[in-house]
Parts: structure tokens; C-alpha cells; sequence
């Protein structure tokens, strides 16, 4: 009978979640609601990270505000800055309004470069 464990994709070690997480970040920091000069990590636009053993990244983000220019377009910017990542092999953006986007979820890094402080 053969081992269909050997046939599987290897598992990702705590260490290589830890890294993919940290860089995942990085990438983050690289996207930017052009109508706002922060990142959207800062921002707090992103609401959820799902990562699993395969290297398949899901991103649960939001906007601004639902009706922004870039509505369309930025899920694709989130989604490639994610591939640059060493061991994600896809990454999928869901686009979410609930909980609403408020400024209390922005960093107080994006609080100081926006005044709010």
C-alpha cells in the first residue's frame, strides 16, 4: 500500500509561519490608499490573515470607505504584494465592511503622520 503522506505538500514549520507572517507585513506596509498618505496596515485595513499549510494566504480587508475609487483595484495591489512573500504560493483578498472601517482601528504610528494625535 503506498504512503500517500509522502505524496502531500509539506507542512509549514511554526518558524516559516512566524517568518511569512513578518513579511507578509512588510508587503502591507508597500500598499497605500492613495487618497490617504499611510499604508493600509497602519490604517488598520486589514482585519484578518489566514495562512495555511500549503502556502495559501487568505487576507480579509476593508476600505475606507465602501464606496473608494480604489474599491476595484486595491484587493489586486494587497494580493501581489503578498505573493512577494518566499513560501506563499497564492493569496486571495475578501473585501469586508463588518465591523466598518472607523479611524480608532489606524496605528498611532498613522494617527502622528495624519495629525491625530
Amino acid at each position: 500500500m503506498a504512503d500517500t503522506a509522502t505524496n502531500a505538500a509539506p507542512a509549514q514549520s511554526q518558524a516559516d509561519l512566524d517568518r511569512i507572517t513578518d513579511e507578509l507585513v512588510v508587503q502591507f506596509k508597500t500598499v497605500f490608499d492613495p487618497e490617504i498618505p499611510v499604508d493600509i496596515y497602519e490604517l488598520g485595513l486589514i482585519y484578518k490573515v489566514d495562512i495555511d499549510e500549503e502556502g495559501h494566504v487568505d487576507i480579509d480587508m476593508t476600505l475606507t470607505a465602501p464606496g473608494c475609487p480604489v474599491a476595484g483595484e486595491m484587493p489586486g495591489w494587497v494580493e501581489a504584494a503578498a505573493l512577494k512573500v518566499s513560501g506563499v504560493k497564492s493569496a486571495k483578498v475578501k473585501l469586508v465592511f463588518d465591523p466598518p472601517w472607523t479611524p480608532a482601528r489606524m496605528s498611532d504610528e498613522a494617527k502622528l503622520e495624519l495629525n491625530m494625535l
